[in-house]
């Protein structure tokens, strides 16, 4: 039209009983001071709001009144100098003199949720960084068992979390990349989780090597050349795959994907420099009372991994089989999955969710979330009937310029030649109902008015979001798993054993999925999923499922070289087993952090990882990728020279 689309605020007020006229009166008064309400740098509301008279309508039942307030979408977007945002502090402010009037009101709307989510995403540093090293913490005691080594791998991450902000921050700056709330909640968690994975292998390594190395130099110089393949391809399988998301439509996951990106190689570079030389400074000591002395033997071989490799051992392909029977089992609940979007995407009852469920109790259900529909002006009375005929709406009328519709003398407001229709959903804005009737609305305006008729407003864009997702989603995915298929390739010189690994990492993706389908469903109750929710669960269970594959089969071609293909897997699994299911503990624990975050899409995110990690970690990895390998043997190194290599033949095992 020539104009920006203004931010709708809902604000309503319900009674226990019919509204008196002195309390209509009141209500109608605090309505109307609403432009007058204080804001920081001696701003008022008036100064956000696109003018328009505020005007009280109150519902078929008496016992509710609601009025809508449209903000400037271009004014609210400038922050004030503090950095906060004009729209949260408008909503607070209004919701504040709510209060201190004694009026039972709420602000809802995209104004009030935009209010609401901008409250929780300034705190997320600070609540997730609290709750991430309290748990990272808690557990690397409990794994080194030791008064000190904890804290190094702690601070060696916690420079890499910064490193990453700071070059996060920079290329923000430049608009090199744009930064949300989303992206900054998951890049702290990802950072935490994937450099505490690091470090575990590299100390695990430099353990193993002082007990091979009488020098502590020596023994750092074995370990840097053992790990820096595995790390490095791990960092790079992680990064590649989030750069993936670059190839969505959706800015929000254009962001997501190269800022966590950025954390997986900020962590890597703090991993393999300021790691070695903490290690270095303090040398054995470090693992007091458990220090590895130069020709002690290897606790790893008569622990509890020693005895699951020889079970493997024993019975491959009964493991590998019985194994993926199980993931098979979890796979056929994934078609419960309901990931068809959220009507609400809070996991608390916030005062934008009270509004909205409060409006729709007394007037129709999309009261607040109006359909915008552009039409050339010759054309909106057409558009008018065409929408008023449909099912599915509740009202409509043509925009006038108020923010309450507009009718009898007023004239609508035409801008280069381009009117707009209000409609008004007869369901909630957010359900299935309305998108359908949202489809069904365009289908009729084109077909019966013209294709240059749009449709837009909140439920529009959740229509176009969930189309935007299943292109992304059918797009994305192929892509991150050619990619991740080529890294692998290169690093074991292999066809085969890639293969495998990513038929391994997807089955335990769709087996998680179903398992979230079983907790979302009928554990936590939750409304359903984002549809973005399968693109991320994806991108971040391969990559990161991919990850501990990495270190397994890294080592088992290493033992290979000396011992064969066979011999080496179960030696592989010994002595990486024990910290390769630590890192995936820690990993699913962090993303578990997620869940402190009342908003339900991070919270389903961390649930899907967390719990995937860990299918992956102890059943995939530890059984059936080990299993699978010992049964195929040598053969798993097609093509590379392995296979042939007489001195890890098959037949002389």
């Amino acid at each position: 039209m020539g104009e920006n689309q203004p931010i709708v605020g809902t604000l309503v007020f319900e009674m226990p009983g019919r509204l008196t006229i002195p309390e209509i009166a009141s209500i109608n008064s605090f309505i109307a001071g609403i432009p007058q309400v204080a804001l920081p740098e001696g701003t008022h509301v008036s100064n956000y709001l696109v003018p328009s008279p505020l005007v009280g309508q109150v519902s078929a039942d008496g016992k509710a009144i609601a009025a809508i307030v449209l903000f400037d979408d271009v004014k609210a977007a400038k922050p004030f100098s503090n950095g906060k945002s004009p729209i949260a502090e408008s909503v607070a402010a209004i919701r504040s003199a709510m209060a201190k009037a004694q009026l039972d009101g709420h602000v809802g709307g995209l104004a009030g949720i935009l209010g609401d989510l901008i409250g929780i995403f300034q705190n997320i540093n600070g609540t997730l960084l609290y709750s991430t090293v309290i748990v990272v913490s808690i557990i690397l005691i409990l794994v080194y068992r030791s008064p000190f080594l904890w804290a190094i791998p702690l601070l060696v991450v916690g420079m890499g979390d910064a490193l990453a902000q700071a070059v996060v921050y920079f290329l923000a700056k430049n608009h090199v990349v744009d930064l949300n709330g989303q992206a900054q909640g998951i890049l702290l968690i990802l950072v935490f989780g994937v450099g505490t994975d690091y470090s575990l292998l590299l100390v695990s390594r430099f353990r193993e090597e002082l007990r091979n190395y009488e020098n502590k130099y020596d023994a750092m110089r074995e370990t840097v050349r053992a790990v820096i393949e595995p790390i490095g391809a791990s960092a790079a399988t992680v990064a590649v795959g989030l750069l993936c998301l670059s190839f969505s439509v959706l800015a929000s996951n254009k962001s997501t994907g190269p800022v966590c990106a950025v954390g997986v190689v900020c962590a890597f570079v703090a991993v393999m420099t300021l790691l070695p030389a903490l290690l270095l400074l303090f040398g054995r000591r470090l693992f007091w009372p458990m220090r590895p002395g130069f020709g002690t033997a290897h606790p790893e071989e008569k622990g509890i991994w020693g005895r699951v490799a020889r079970g493997v051992g024993r019975r491959p392909r009964r493991a590998w089989v019985m194994g993926t029977v199980l993931l098979l089992i979890l796979c056929s609940f994934v078609f419960t999955l309901k990931a068809h979007g959220l009507s609400s995407g809070f996991t608390q009852r916030t005062d934008a969710v009270i509004a909205n469920e409060t409006l729709a109790r007394h007037f129709p259900a999309g009261e607040g979330n109006p359909v915008n529909i552009i039409a050339p002006a010759a054309q909106l009375d057409q558009v008018l009937q065409v929408t008023l005929s449909m099912p599915g709406i509740a009202g409509a009328s043509i925009y006038t310029g108020s923010a309450q519709g507009g009718t009898g003398s007023l004239a609508p407001k035409i801008v280069d030649g381009i009117g707009e229709v209000n409609a008004v959903l007869s369901d909630d804005a957010y359900s299935a109902a309305a998108r359908a009737t949202i489809l069904t609305l365009r289908a009729h305006l084109h077909s019966q008015v013209g294709a240059d008729v749009l449709v837009g407003g909140t439920t529009a864009i959740d229509v176009d979001t969930q189309n935007a997702s299943h292109r992304d989603r059918n797009v994305i995915i192929p892509i991150v798993l050619f990619v991740i298929l080529l890294i692998l390739m290169l690093l074991l010189r292999s066809v085969v054993a890639p293969v495998l690994l990513i038929a391994s990492v997807v089955a335990s993706f769709v087996a998680t999925l179903g398992v979230c389908a079983l907790f979302f469903n009928h554990i936590f109750h939750f409304a359903g999923a984002d549809t973005s929710f399968p693109l991320f669960a994806f991108t971040f269970l391969v990559a990161l499922g991919v990850d501990y594959n990495i270190f397994l089969m890294t080592r088992v071609r290493e033992e290979s070289k000396r011992i064969g293909t066979r011999a080496g897997t179960l030696k592989a699994l010994t002595v990486t087993g024990g910290v390769i299911t630590s890192a995936g503990v820690v990993l699913a624990a962090t993303f578990a952090v997620l869940g402190v975050l009342p908003l339900i899409f991070l919270a389903e995110i961390g649930f899907a990882v967390g719990f995937g990690v860990l299918l992956d970690t102890i059943l995939v990895r530890s059984i059936i990728v080990p299993a699978l390998v010992h049964d195929i043997g040598a053969k798993v190194w097609w093509p590379s020279k392995l296979q042939h290599d007489p001195a890890v033949a098959e037949t002389s095992l």
